[in-house]
């Protein structure tokens, strides 16, 4: 289906619904993403959430209404946004990557809130404990910390020559975890590390990018961030362009591209997210609900990207490997 017509079948899922059912109660359901509405990814995964609440039994925009908020850009956006969805007294809300939860939960105490891509909630102290959640949030992690060093020993397995490593990060409590992990492992390593922020303005990324490879023997490591999502192409493009090696928080930037990637199945997150808004519009309490961890991590690795950078992927990694993209 080519981007278009997906977008229009989400609009019309997402619509009011029509008066022939009016006389049934309409759930509502908002959402919040930290990314722009056509972003293709970001929309890939708001499908794969409505399609669990269809598999649960909501028929979208007829037993439940849809309010997508999409909020690319600065942090006093996306506060202001949030603030404007649960003025339309939703149910419940999904939340996505990003800032998403700390802005709700500022815009409200009361509003069952699911976040599809947390993390470390607890820290972060959107949650009182993953197994008794508490107040009015609960939902999904999609990694922990640790996870950062495990980027860097893949980017070391695949290019053993790699002296430098630039971590791209979002400013913020998961950029500076995921960062303080990747030093702590680059220790071990005796590799050099470098943080570059991960700003709106595209020309910047490309110029912290472009000068940390003017120095030989570097790779990148993309972490997870809105940002690092919505500048992805750019991203992939320089890693091309000045031949780094490069491991990436998402899946997207390998079927793009990019060379590799350790992380969770983010679609399957947001699939698992509906069955939590299903339980919550049930009648059950968030603060009851679990949060959930990722039980599997993907491994997948592009072969064509690996060629161009003249890179011999071992036999023990692509045994490993759960998806190889030739």
């Amino acid at each position: 289906m080519r981007r278009r017509e997906f977008i229009a079948s989400l609009a019309a899922a997402t619509a009011l619904p029509r008066a022939a059912h009016a006389q049934e109660k309409v759930r509502r359901v908002g959402v919040l993403m930290h990314v722009a509405a056509d972003d293709a990814e970001a929309q890939l995964r708001l499908a794969a959430f409505l399609q669990g609440l269809q598999e649960a039994g909501w028929s979208v925009g007829r037993k439940v209404r849809i309010d997508a908020r999409w909020s690319p850009g600065d942090i006093p956006r996306l506060f202001r946004d949030a603030a404007a969805l649960v003025a339309t007294s939703p149910d419940v809300i999904l939340d996505g990557i990003g800032a998403t939860t700390q802005a709700l939960q500022q815009a409200s105490k009361t509003v069952p809130i699911v976040f599809a891509q947390g993390i470390d909630p607890v820290g972060n102290s959107y949650v009182e404990s993953l197994a008794r959640p508490g107040g009015n949030t609960t939902g999904f992690v999609q990694l922990d910390y640790d996870l950062a060093g495990k980027w860097l020993e893949l980017l070391k397995e695949l290019a053993p020559g790699v002296k430098r490593i630039a971590m791209l990060r979002e400013a913020g409590p998961a950029g500076i975890g995921q960062w303080a992990i990747l030093q702590s492992t680059a220790r071990t390593h005796d590799v050099e590390i470098k943080p570059i922020d991960l700003l709106r303005d595209a020309a910047l990324v490309e110029r912290d990018v472009t000068a940390f490879a003017a120095t030989p023997n570097g790779g990148l490591i993309v972490a997870v961030s809105a940002a690092g999502l919505t500048h992805r192409d750019l991203i992939i493009a320089l890693a091309a362009r000045h031949r780094l090696p490069a491991v990436y928080a998402y899946r997207t930037f390998v079927v793009g591209g990019g060379l590799d990637t350790y992380g969770a199945d983010i679609a399957g997150q947001y699939r698992r997210a509906a069955s939590y808004v299903d339980r919550i519009l049930k009648g059950e309490k968030p603060a009851d609900l679990p949060v959930q961890t990722p039980t599997k991590y993907d491994l997948i690795i592009n072969m064509k990207t690996a060629k161009a950078l003249g890179l011999t992927v071992p036999q023990s990694l692509l045994a490993r490997a759960d998806e190889v993209i030739e």
